[in-house]
């Protein structure tokens, strides 16, 4: 799947970066972005290598984190007019949710309540991003400062939930952000009190918001995902129930199986190959970004077994899970370790 995101992603990218070291447009035209993106839509894919790339070269772990606390919500642009004429924090975090897509195709936003406790969860869903570490902080980062700038002094987060193990030592995130993070989650979400989702916005500006909407709405349309990458939505949620054969996606869909698999083909794909890339796409993911059993992952992504999984694994990358994990991580600590004596370190926000 082909994802995007707005340009205004990289708001005060260029300080941030020559704050750090770093020649900013150097390591855009390394990672195949143009200079100039704040107006147009820029590669997911490549604005994630771009963090990553980043984080290693300037010896920094926390390299996203640090840029999207110093964005904060002022890189959602347009959404960020909706948000602010809305009447509650609830009102305004669903606003987002529904609305998302519009700033990155790559990624979901979701918002949940389990009693007394309410969740802002985010996870990365474009397929070709296997290492999301640097995204997922800026997002949480971001996130850290919408809520700041919804809620002032309310703003005391029960907890933060990262699926990925830590970067740097707890201490630095907790500087940061005021909690220690709970690494190694099954989620990426902000945990707070549910309560706060009734608090009441200062301004609203209903004309405004109306106005918003049918803005965001016209760009929605223009970008908007077709049948395969919703289908691999839905095959996203429904993997860790079992929920995950053509029938049951069929009925969420309101579709009968076979005019759903006819739709499939006539855009060049189908089910069970759109469940494959699907389950490869969580495998390595999950591969690279927690310490997960490989027993669980099995059972995660829907195979009867250890070995069923292994089998599939295999046949995407010619070796079993575990062996290409080592070679990933021997990968990865090659390349940190040939960058790093070439590089300064800065650790600044």
């Amino acid at each position: 799947m082909t994802s995007f995101v707005r340009g205004i992603a990289l708001l005060g990218f260029d300080e941030f970066a020559l704050g750090q070291g770093l020649d900013s447009q150097a390591l855009l035209a390394e990672a195949g972005l143009p200079a100039d993106t704040r107006d147009g839509l820029i590669s997911g894919l490549k604005f994630n290598a771009l963090l990553e790339l980043c984080a290693r070269r300037s010896g920094n772990p926390l390299f996203g984190l640090q840029l999207g606390l110093q964005q904060g919500s002022q890189a959602l642009g347009g959404l960020l007019y909706l948000i602010q004429s809305t009447r509650t924090v609830g009102d305004a975090l669903q606003a987002l949710v529904q609305y998302f897509h519009v700033h990155s195709s790559g990624a979901e936003l979701h918002l949940e309540r389990q009693g007394n406790q309410a969740r802002f969860l985010y996870e990365v869903i474009d397929g070709d991003a296997t290492s999301v570490r640097q995204t997922v902080e800026l997002a949480m980062g971001m996130g850290a400062q919408l809520m700041q700038g919804l809620l002032d002094q309310a703003w005391k987060p029960d907890a933060l939930w990262l699926r990925h193990p830590a970067a740097s030592e707890s201490g630095a995130y907790r500087r940061l952000l005021g909690v220690t993070p709970r690494f190694d989650s099954p989620i990426n979400a902000w945990t707070f009190d549910a309560a706060l989702l009734k608090a009441p916005l200062s301004a609203t500006d209903e004309r405004f918001q109306q106005f918003a909407r049918r803005h965001l709405e016209e760009l929605a349309r223009m970008s908007v995902q077709e049948l395969p990458a919703y289908v691999q939505k839905l095959l996203r949620q429904g993997l860790p129930e079992g929920r995950i054969s053509i029938e049951h996606v069929a009925e969420h869909m309101q579709l009968s199986p076979r005019t759903l698999q006819r739709y499939l083909q006539a855009e060049g794909t189908g089910f069970q190959e759109l469940l494959d890339q699907t389950r490869q796409a969580m495998a390595t993911r999950y591969l690279c970004d927690s310490s997960i059993k490989l027993t669980q992952l099995a059972a995660l992504l829907g195979y009867a077994d250890l070995s069923a999984f292994s089998r599939a694994f295999t046949r995407w990358y010619g070796v079993g899970p575990q062996k290409w994990k080592q070679r990933v991580k021997q990968t990865q600590g090659l390349a940190e370790s040939v960058a790093a004596p070439h590089q300064p370190l800065a650790h600044g926000r």
